[in-house]
């Protein structure tokens, strides 16, 4: 091909709404080398992509074209540029005119060491199960022709603590990547959010921000998969419970040291009890299912979780102001729900559907009798197609 004809071809791919694949993005490393970001970051907007490569191990979709590792930049707490690691996913075939359309997906709580991020995952590990009940359901997304981009959020992979359940940070996170991804593979405008509980909460989050944060951007609706809501009014719950706390003890490690990293003037490990003090630093090199168990957080009560006569109340309200309740969001939001969940209680979705209709939000919910927490991913996987495509088109 003439050298000459090059530029017109990059034109013509930018009018059309596709950006040329990796056009300008250099190659990353291999290995964990490719998380730690040049210093400084290099300079650039929100979403611009610092390094891309092709993804390996278990993380990797098999019904994708490709598979592309990102590296890009966000915004962290207090508008610090900070870097994010994610993946791009593209389907099989020749892209549409335009590009494909997008789903952005946000993934439900892993942990916060490094080693917990989904672009990291690894078969055999006690967390991979954490990652892999969601990998049909992106594939069946892939097989009806969406690219799937997905983040790490902030600080999970990357340098930095994850602030869980930071909702500006993480719905930052969730944009950026669709921006990043839109550098390296031919995506379309058309975006579509979507993600399950941690991730549930970063999509309404993303909704909320959209408009503003990346008004390029043509996002046209939220799906989330039970998605966290009212932790203020939950972590109010624990000191009550007399109880072992089993896997409700390692969300609430995590709670807590989010908001340690979000909030550290608030000074949290001060206020834990002894024994959830000595776990406290497992918080940053154990996952959700280790942190959990028995002789983690999983074996405290909830009693002993915090220090006795401590006053709890700053760090609830801190909490409570990453509550999705009082977003406001102009695209469409539908939130799937099953009855038989003990992790994101139904109530709990049933009153953010309804604060939403209060604020004028187009909100639907739809309840799936019996269906667990981690079990609305499979049982909702028809139901998010038909809503999706009619989001986002095909």
């Amino acid at each position: 091909m003439p050298r000459a004809t090059l530029p017109v071809l990059v034109v013509l791919a930018l009018i059309a709404g596709a950006p040329a694949a990796s056009a300008g993005v250099p190659r990353g490393p291999a290995g964990p080398a490719f998380y730690t970001p040049p210093s400084p970051l290099p300079s650039g907007a929100h979403g611009a992509a610092i390094r891309a490569r092709p993804l390996r191990g278990a993380a990797v979709l098999g019904g994708a074209r490709r598979n592309v590792l990102l590296l890009y930049r966000s915004t962290g707490s207090r508008g610090r540029a900070v870097a994010v690691s994610g993946t791009v996913a593209v389907p099989h075939g020749r892209a549409p005119r335009g590009g494909w359309p997008v789903i952005a997906y946000g993934h439900g709580t892993t942990g916060i060491a490094d080693g917990c991020a989904p672009t990291r995952d690894r078969a055999g590990t006690p967390v991979h199960a954490y990652h892999a009940y969601a990998y049909p359901l992106l594939e069946r997304w892939l097989r009806a022709g969406y690219a799937v981009v997905r983040t790490d959020y902030q600080g999970l992979g990357t340098p930095g603590v994850h602030e869980y359940l930071n909702g500006p940070v993480e719905g930052r996170a969730v944009l950026d990547a669709v921006r990043a991804a839109r550098r390296v593979a031919p995506l379309s405008r058309r975006v579509a959010l979507a993600g399950h509980s941690q991730g549930g909460h970063a999509a309404l989050w993303a909704a909320s921000q959209a408009p503003r944060w990346t008004p390029e951007l043509a996002v046209r609706g939220a799906y989330a998969l039970a998605p966290a809501s009212h932790l203020g009014e939950q972590t109010t719950l624990l000191p009550s419970i007399a109880g072992p706390l089993g896997g409700l003890g390692g969300f609430a490690s995590l709670i807590v040291r989010g908001i340690d990293a979000a909030r550290p003037e608030l000074m949290v490990p001060l206020g834990l009890g002894d024994r959830a003090a000595a776990l406290y630093p497992r918080t940053l090199t154990d996952c959700l299912p280790e942190l959990g168990r028995a002789d983690a957080f999983g074996g405290l009560r909830g009693t002993e979780f915090l220090r006795a006569g401590v006053d709890a109340g700053p760090v609830t309200a801190a909490i409570g102001d990453g509550d999705p309740e009082d977003l406001r969001i102009r695209t469409p939001v539908r939130i799937v729900q099953g009855t038989a969940d003990a992790t994101v209680l139904p109530a709990f979705s049933e009153q953010l559907a309804d604060a939403y209709r209060a604020r004028g939000i187009r909100v639907a919910l739809r309840r799936f009798e019996g269906v667990t927490h981690g079990g609305i991913v499979a049982a909702a996987a028809r139901d998010s197609l038909r809503w999706l495509r009619a989001r986002i088109g095909r």
